[in-house]
């Protein structure tokens, strides 16, 4: 195949723009001018791009893709305004979804003018028997009804270790955070062979339509990476993935005897854990309270001493450690954790997801042990409507520092962490520019100067995504040697005004050379 007539944004080390290239087995093998490319090769298939912009295939650097395609399957609950209507659209879902137990996700009580999480009264009228479980938005909170608090055993007074079950006047309220939520995730039937497939194959339409090549899935277990792997192997599935393995007993047991697993679709060599909870739900671990909870600072998921342990077990291993920190307690204990393992500089790329509220001491860390963090950016502009009620001013600072973070490796890989934000690579390139709203809210931009620039936004969603999974040889930029994976969008991001960049169209996507949006 050959590509011309294009503005192609190769994002390699000079950032150079060229206007063609050529592929065969599914890897580029040239690119320049059109002259040099038409007038060198010949292919089977011309294709003329209209002077229409090409991007490297974006690289989501932290999503949840068969998460994300299970809640495709599931009533939507995002941008509802209240409880009421949330209710209702489950209601809706439930009337045409015969299924044993009625799920939704997506709901967020910060976007309530309540702002406060409700009850299951309103659930257990409508739903006697049936079990209903509706996660909040971030993954780290549920409503449940009585039904599914019955099917699961809980009870009032019930407490465990990194979780919450909350009761009000001594009765149960049905919401349950972080840990509590997995005592009914444990009850709760298992898919089919066809459900599953259904799942991936949803995924993979809606992010291939989004200009997405690669997704790096943080947290599956050995079971489900193999049936993945299965369907990669038939040809069903052309979504490359970079699997990181759930913190499981079996899973460490399976993949450190076996080692890292790789194909051209499938890269399985890093191990997620999760240290803390989210800050919508209050789980994040503060070094300080919440401002908005007297004495609350949420809660560990499991003690310092868990991590240390895994940590020890991974350096001696080929696996990298990608660990889950929202707060700055836990983003402290985390970092420590790797220091004391790492010893010092090292291309291991150990990694903290999200690395949203850091102390200014810590920060440091991040380069003196070559720690990635991966960042989401449209996590600071879904939350900077409510994060300083969290916080104070003083740790604000702090939060969702994306820039003060690339200036510590000098590189960093963005992702969405979709379901929880959209999956839209352009939604994630203008969060992280403008740092603001469709509307231009805040005006001046949300913590400014933590802001990327559009050339470090395009690498942080190619390049340097592919950097965070020791995939930079193979993909991420359109270079020789590399796989054709490429994206056709309707207008320049890096030229258009601003204020335009987020109704960017994808026309068409090629992995490996193969159109598949």
């Amino acid at each position: 195949m050959i590509v011309h007539s294009a503005v192609v944004y190769t994002v390699d080390k000079n950032f150079s723009q060229k206007q063609a290239f050529a592929i065969s087995d599914q890897h580029i093998v040239a690119v320049g001018t059109d002259q040099e490319i038409i007038g060198n090769y010949d292919a089977s298939v011309i294709k003329d791009a209209g002077y229409k912009t090409i991007y490297p295939g974006f690289i989501d650097a932290h999503a949840h893709f068969y998460g994300y395609g299970k809640s495709l399957q599931a009533a939507d609950l995002r941008n509802t305004k209240s409880w009421d209507e949330t209710v209702k659209r489950v209601r809706d879902f439930a009337k045409h979804n015969p299924f044993p137990w009625i799920t939704g996700r997506g709901w967020d009580q910060n976007e309530w003018k309540s702002r406060n999480f409700p009850d299951n009264q309103q659930l257990n009228e409508l739903f006697p028997d049936i079990p209903v479980l509706l996660t909040r938005i971030d993954g780290h909170a549920a409503v449940v009804n009585d039904a599914a608090l019955k099917a699961a055993g809980i009870k009032a007074g019930q407490t465990l270790d990194g979780g919450e079950i909350q009761i009000r006047e001594g009765k149960l309220t049905g919401i349950l955070v972080d840990n509590a939520i997995d005592i009914i995730n444990e009850r709760m039937p298992p898919l089919s062979a066809r459900q599953k497939e259904k799942c991936l194959l949803d995924a993979q339409r809606n992010c291939f339509a989004a200009g997405i090549t690669t997704v790096q899935d943080c947290g599956l277990g050995k079971n489900m990476i193999a049936f993945i792997d299965s369907m990669q192997q038939s040809g069903k599935l052309k979504m490359r993935l970079y699997i990181m393995i759930s913190d499981e007993p079996e899973n460490y047991d399976y993949y450190l005897k076996s080692g890292p697993y790789k194909t051209d679709y499938l890269n399985v060599c890093a191990f997620k854990l999760f240290s803390d909870g989210a800050l919508g739900s209050r789980g994040a671990r503060l070094l300080q309270p919440y401002a908005d909870r007297t004495g609350w600072t949420g809660f560990l998921l499991k003690p310092e001493k868990y991590f240390e342990s895994i940590a020890q077990r991974l350096i001696n291993s080929e696996f990298q450690m990608c660990t889950h920190a929202i707060g700055d307690a836990a983003n402290r204990m985390i970092l420590n954790v790797y220091a004391k393992a790492l010893k010092g500089k090292n291309d291991r790329r150990w990694r903290i997801e999200h690395a949203q509220i850091l102390h200014a001491e810590d920060i440091r860390l991040f380069g003196e042990y070559n720690i990635v963090p991966s960042v989401q950016p449209a996590h600071a502009t879904s939350d900077m409507y409510w994060a300083a009620e969290r916080l104070d001013k003083k740790r604000l600072q702090h939060a969702y520092a994306n820039k003060e973070l690339l200036r510590q490796n000098g590189w960093i890989p963005l992702g969405t962490d979709f379901p929880v934000e959209d999956i839209s690579p352009v939604k994630t390139f203008y969060a992280a520019v403008t740092r603001q709203d469709r509307k231009g809210y805040p005006e001046g931009g949300f913590e400014m100067q933590n802001a990327l620039t559009r050339e470090e936004t395009l690498r942080g969603m190619t390049i340097w995504a592919a950097k965070a999974a020791f995939e930079e040889k193979e993909k991420g930029s359109i270079e020789v040697g590399k796989l054709a994976d490429f994206v056709i969008m309707d207008r320049d991001m890096m030229k258009a005004p601003i204020e335009e960049t987020w109704q960017a169209k994808v026309l068409e996507t090629y992995v490996g050379g193969e159109k598949v949006y």
